[in-house]
């Protein structure tokens, strides 16, 4: 139980030294990765729409 408490308080005591992000910094990254997904998604749906359509013509 003691080394439970010691490990317990050792990440109370890091969690005190991490720097967390602002409500700005939070939100702008958060829509930097929503429009990054959507541009992947939809870059992997021209090629696939491409590589569909090279088999069909292919068979």
């Amino acid at each position: 139980m003691k080394r439970l408490w010691t490990f317990l308080m050792e990440v109370r005591a890091e969690l005190k030294k991490v720097t967390w992000p602002t409500w700005v910094e939070l939100v702008s990254s958060t829509v930097v990765v929503i429009i990054t997904s959507i541009l992947f998604a939809v870059v992997i749906g021209i090629w696939d729409k491409i590589l569909e359509r090279l088999v069909v013509i292919l068979l």
